[in-house]
């Protein structure tokens, strides 16, 4: 069964649910319920949906009711699957379905009839994939199969440009698949190419498998990826050519080449980028062929049929929209605290009539993408938290004497913005939000049993700490899941600790 309202049954001995509008939140499972499936689609295009996001270990095809069960190897692949398709809806035979988690755990078939031709799909699609890895790999650590030393850099050729295509346009397709960190864009042989690179080789993996060939406009502006051979990039300026998105701090330079002279000779030549232009696309996205749906995201400006405009800019907003908030537990500073990790937070609002969905403006659009996609599908206060980019542009105060229950907070003057300094090390240390936290700023006096007790006492579970060999300011601390990590990071991030130090909480890379 799928997580929504209402229920009719199934043959197979199942509880199917139909869809009655909004669906209720649902807990993340490795079962994903495929909803209004064309009757006449095969095994193998249901099981192409889940492919780009890792293993498809079962599938239950239930044609009469236009439905089907995809079983992904990992919880994980099916959260970034789930994530993924909520903001560009796929389609099978060019009719859209719908993606949600199911209430079932696993899938047991092996006693059901018709098993058959799903299993000899399955085999068939696993043996082509083989090489491929699972995205349960970020979580477990296994390489799944990835070639060694694969790069996390991908070059980018689109041929058939009709349409101007922007950094920002390939910022919005590539983040689908996970952090993107750089991106420079060029012309070389009169084709506009780009590279990329990633947090991690794994979503480079992804990437280049779901996009390699896609179009990013119907019959137009075809991706071609490869891996570079480069293995990171030397942004220097962030413009409309190149950007680091870990580096907020870079000048904007005089628009000459932005490669610099190590990375020119890894090209064999030199060359000078020519900026393509950028595009606003108003209208309904248009879809790409195949499953994967529109690539980009839709601006705020979607009215009437699609236009495009040749020079106009790309509207990305610095307002964030967080739904699926838990209302009895959440509050303007906590969303301040935790968002501030990937950027300066400048004003908070829950709203007032649907207090689980909040407002939350940044200090620019670049951080808003960063938080985006590392907040988006994480579990807070029990529940999957949704983070979408706002039509709004900026979030209004209360005005004097209107009620608003503290809802409504500016933190723009705070003093615990963590990138208002320029080349601030914060800015090199952005991650994903996992169980270890890197505590700093305690002080020398602080034992490790009196940090182990603030966690524990605070109602979390610490599985591990250790302080740094080198500098005892700093420690990592293992708590029981991220989500209890997310929690405490809120909670204990600038906890006085006595002698004039508040303690400083981030997410780490490492494991203890």
């Amino acid at each position: 069964s799928a997580c929504t309202t209402g229920s009719t049954g199934i043959t197979n001995g199942t509880d199917s649910k139909t869809y009655k509008g909004e669906r209720s939140p649902c807990d993340p499972s490795r079962v994903l319920h495929v909803r209004k499936v064309p009757i006449e689609v095969s095994e193998a295009e249901v099981i192409s949906l889940g492919v780009p996001f890792g293993k498809v270990t079962n599938l239950l095809m239930l044609k009469g009711k236009n439905q089907a069960f995809i079983e992904m190897a990992s919880e994980e692949a099916a959260i970034t699957m789930v994530n993924y398709y909520t903001t560009a809806t796929p389609h099978v035979r060019n009719q859209p379905v719908y993606i949600q988690y199911s209430n079932h755990r696993e899938l047991k078939t092996d006693n059901l009839p018709n098993q058959g031709r799903a299993q000899a799909a399955l085999q068939a699609v696993n043996a082509v994939h083989s090489g491929n890895m699972s995205l349960s790999g970020t979580a477990t650590g296994s390489d799944g199969g990835m070639m060694p030393g694969q790069s996390p850099v991908l070059r980018i050729i689109v041929e058939n440009l009709y349409y101007p295509v922007s950094l920002e346009v390939l910022h919005q397709i590539f983040s689908k698949f996970g952090t993107v960190l750089k991106i420079i864009t060029f012309t070389k042989n009169n084709q506009f190419q780009a590279l990329l690179q990633y947090a991690d080789p794994m979503n480079a993996h992804h990437a280049k498998v779901a996009l390699d060939g896609q179009n990013i406009y119907n019959g137009c502006c075809t991706l071609r990826v490869e891996f570079s051979k480069l293995t990171s990039l030397n942004v220097k300026y962030n413009n409309d050519k190149s950007r680091d998105f870990t580096r907020l701090d870079l000048p904007s330079g005089d628009g000459q080449s932005t490669l610099d002279p190590s990375m020119q000779t890894a090209f064999g030549k030199t060359y000078t980028h020519t900026y393509i232009g950028k595009c606003l696309i108003r209208g309904t996205f248009v879809t790409m062929p195949g499953a994967l749906g529109p690539l980009t995201i839709p601006s705020s400006a979607m009215t009437g049929r699609m236009t495009i405009h040749g020079m106009a800019p790309t509207v990305i907003h610095s307002v964030l929209l967080v739904s699926n908030l838990s209302p009895d537990s959440i509050s303007p500073h906590g969303l301040f605290i935790l968002f501030g990790v990937y950027g300066d937070v400048h004003r908070v609002k829950i709203l007032f009539n649907k207090k689980e969905n909040a407002l939350i403006q940044m200090a620019d659009a670049t951080q808003a993408q960063l938080a985006m996609s590392h907040l988006n599908g994480q579990r807070l206060h029990g529940k999957v938290i949704r983070v979408t980019i706002s039509k709004h542009q900026t979030v209004q105060l209360p005005r004097e004497g209107q009620e608003d229950q503290g809802l409504t907070k500016d933190f723009s003057g705070s003093p615990l913005h963590r990138f208002k300094k320029p080349g601030s090390k914060n800015f090199q240390n952005i991650f994903p939000p996992s169980a270890t936290l890197h505590l700093s700023n305690i002080p020398p006096s602080t034992t490790d049993d009196f940090l182990k007790d603030l966690f524990a006492g605070s109602g979390y579970t610490v599985k591990a700490f250790k302080f740094f060999q080198k500098d005892r300011k700093m420690a990592l601390i293992q708590l029981g899941s991220v989500e209890e990590a997310i929690q405490a990071l809120i909670d204990l991030h600038n906890h006085d600790l006595g002698e004039n130090h508040h303690l400083r909480v981030s997410f780490s890379k490492s494991t203890i």
